[in-house]
């Protein structure tokens, strides 16, 4: 079973220690940080994303909906909050459950659901496929076929098993059409298919088509994405 890798944020310490007991509970959960600093967690969500982010509203530095609107874009988030006002104004965001104060086990536990149920109905209805333009024509290409992508200045080569194609794009804005699970970013210049991945050896990552590099950056992720595998 696929963990869920969250953060719990809430500015007072025993609800924290709270919402982290009743993490550790649920198998499916993973906490990576449990804190009453939002600037900790801004730190960690501008070097990754996660899957799940359990975010109070009321916070005395900057609010829960201030740092929903910057994460929005790449972030789940479960509101836990004793101001019910807050409600509407959230689910602009991108918002699963709204838990009220005092907030017990099993309403945590079906906000948990609630969750899972919805990322696994979102990942049936997305596409499997996209499209790339290549010599002035949309290509369709399978995220699955994939073994890597490398960085060419103004363009991007996707490596395929029997093919190679050159799309007028970069790193940053095609891996955000990829599937988030799937795919990480290991170097400056490539990105890598995860289910790809055959062996690592030193700052070498190895798969069919032959290695790949690993950049100073992004050792740490690497090391922490086979650390949850061990």
């Amino acid at each position: 079973m696929k963990k869920i890798k969250c953060i719990i944020l809430d500015d007072e310490p025993l609800a924290v220690e709270l919402l982290k007991n009743y993490a550790d509970k649920l198998l499916q959960l993973e906490v990576v940080l449990a804190t009453t600093d939002v600037f900790e967690v801004i730190e960690l969500l501008q070097k990754q994303t996660l899957d799940l982010i359990f975010i109070d509203i009321q916070m005395p530095e900057l609010s829960g909906i201030q740092l929903m609107q910057m994460f929005n874009k790449d972030n789940y988030f479960i509101v836990t909050t004793a101001y019910a006002n807050y409600a509407l104004e959230s689910y602009d965001y991108r918002v699963v459950d709204y838990l009220l104060k005092p907030i017990t086990f099993d309403k945590f536990h079906k906000a948990v659901t609630k969750f899972t149920d919805f990322v696994t109905l979102e990942a049936k209805e997305t596409s499997s496929y996209l499209f790339v333009k290549v010599d002035g024509k949309q290509v369709k290409i399978n995220p699955e076929e994939i073994y890597f992508i490398e960085g060419l200045s103004d363009y991007i080569r996707i490596h395929l098993q029997n093919e190679r194609l050159i799309v007028l794009d970069n790193l940053k804005d095609f891996i955000n059409k990829l599937p988030v699970k799937d795919f990480m970013r290991i170097h400056k210049s490539y990105i890598i298919q995860l289910d790809k991945i055959k062996s690592i050896d030193g700052n070498m990552i190895y798969h069919a088509l032959g290695s790949t590099p690993i950049g100073e950056t992004y050792k740490s992720e690497v090391k922490k994405w086979v650390g949850n595998r061990e």
